[in-house]
């Protein structure tokens, strides 16, 4: 399929704070160099995505724009000097940078308006993408669980594969079970840890945790989740924990959980622009360090690869994380899941599906 311009199907938010709209006739110019049109056969919806249409991410500058960073599909067709994938080819999509030309995403109208994209966008059923944001699905590997590498996989077992990395017997807090927490869990179920710690708000994804490898659960509604962690490990705190659940008040009880002299907090989540952290110096120079996490420092070309073979052998056990299914004219309905707390990680599956 190669024509000057290609018509599709896309969620669109036109203004911050109201639903996303649908349209049938958006147009996208076919790709450029280094840039990949793809079907899409799924996307993931995204804790991101729900924080950009509510406008936690501070000023907007690119309304109307397209949104999703996750998802399989087909490719359609390449532009020049384009080598990593080939017309027919499934393909993961994702927003992490990988292999292959960073030239950005494609230049989509509706009418005479101009619909801004990144250089990934999966809530619309075909996207002109960068290069390095498209990777090879893996043999064996189900399209819906492979979106999943698009972005929460990837960033919570990266965490515990590239930037954790134990060596030695500890203690392991994870606080936040969505997608990216629950990941990092099942990741930390490989290694050799005493304890693995699950806190969440939720009693029902505790009980998930429990399932994928977690030894002690924390109710955070219920129980002071850092005096909790200190009495689980006689006191002095745990070796590492991740924070994914969003917020400055988990973040500052993460850091408060990891033991002084060498313990690491490693935290994804982004709250809302402008928040800022609040923790006590003197914790840092007796010793506790605190990090944020791009996306788990994953290398996606390389990692897909390792996490793909965990998942075919049984020890990561993916597909517990996707829930509900939508069509795409349901996206709003899948962020108010997600905004209530009901999901983990829908799945939008598109009618080419």
């Amino acid at each position: 399929m190669q024509t000057d311009h290609i018509t599709l199907s896309g969620a669109v938010l036109w203004k911050i704070g109201f639903p996303l709209v649908v349209v049938d006739d958006i147009v996208v110019r076919a790709p450029g160099t280094g840039q990949v049109l793809v079907e899409l056969g799924i996307s993931g919806v995204c804790h991101s995505q729900l924080m950009e249409a509510r406008g936690k991410r501070g000023e907007d500058r690119y309304l109307p724009h397209l949104l999703g960073h996750e998802g399989t599909g087909r490719v359609l067709s390449i532009g020049p000097d384009v080598t990593k994938v080939k017309p027919g080819d499934a393909v993961i999509l994702g927003w992490i940078k990988g292999d292959g030309m960073d030239v950005g995403g494609g230049h989509y109208t509706l009418d005479e308006t101009r619909i801004n994209a990144g250089a990934v966008t999966t809530f619309n059923s075909k996207a002109v993408v960068s290069e390095n944001r498209v990777f090879p699905l893996p043999q064996g590997l189900p399209e819906d669980v492979a979106v999943l590498f698009g972005c929460s996989a990837l960033t919570g077992a990266g965490m515990l594969l590239n930037e954790i990395k134990p060596r030695q017997k500890g203690n392991l807090a994870v606080i936040g079970l969505g997608g990216i927490g629950l990941s990092a869990l099942m990741a930390a179920s490989l290694h050799d840890f005493e304890k693995i710690i699950a806190v969440d708000v939720s009693d029902e994804k505790l009980n998930l945790a429990r399932l994928l490898g977690a030894t002690h659960m924390v109710n955070a509604s219920r129980d002071d989740v850092v005096a909790t962690i200190r009495d689980l490990t006689g006191g002095v705190g745990v070796e590492f924990s991740i924070e994914a659940a969003g917020q400055t008040a988990t973040i500052e009880k993460a850091f408060a959980s990891v033991k002084r002299h060498g313990g690491l907090c490693v935290f994804a989540s982004h709250p809302r622009a402008g928040a800022t952290i609040s923790i006590d110096p003197f914790e840092m120079i007796c010793g506790k360090n605190i990090r944020g996490s791009w996306g788990g420092g994953c290398q996606p070309d390389r990692d897909i690869i390792t996490l793909t073979g965990q998942y075919l052998e049984g020890t990561l056990p993916l597909h517990h994380l996707i829930s509900e299914q939508y069509e795409l004219s349901e996206i709003n309905m899948a962020l108010e899941n997600i905004e209530a707390g009901k999901s983990l990680r829908p799945l939008i599956r598109f009618s080419s599906s």
